[in-house]
């Protein structure tokens, strides 16, 4: 069974598949949607369907704060 790459919508074949967050990603695809960082499965975060690093998605997701 073929699953579809959440990022570019193009097929992911067994043999190439980045599983995170139980999804399946082109190895190329699983970046940060801000800073273009290479994900490693697993280890990020998601908003709104779309994988962040921990950095960027702390930045703009994370608490405020006082402000």
């Amino acid at each position: 069974m073929v699953g579809y790459c959440p990022i570019c919508g193009k097929p992911v074949y067994f043999g190439e598949k980045k599983r995170s967050l139980g999804r399946d990603y082109h190895p190329l695809c699983l970046k940060c949607q801000k800073c273009n960082r290479q994900l490693t499965p697993g280890q990020h975060a998601e908003y709104d369907e779309k994988p962040y690093c921990t950095h960027c998605y702390l930045k703009m997701f994370g608490p405020r704060g006082n402000r």
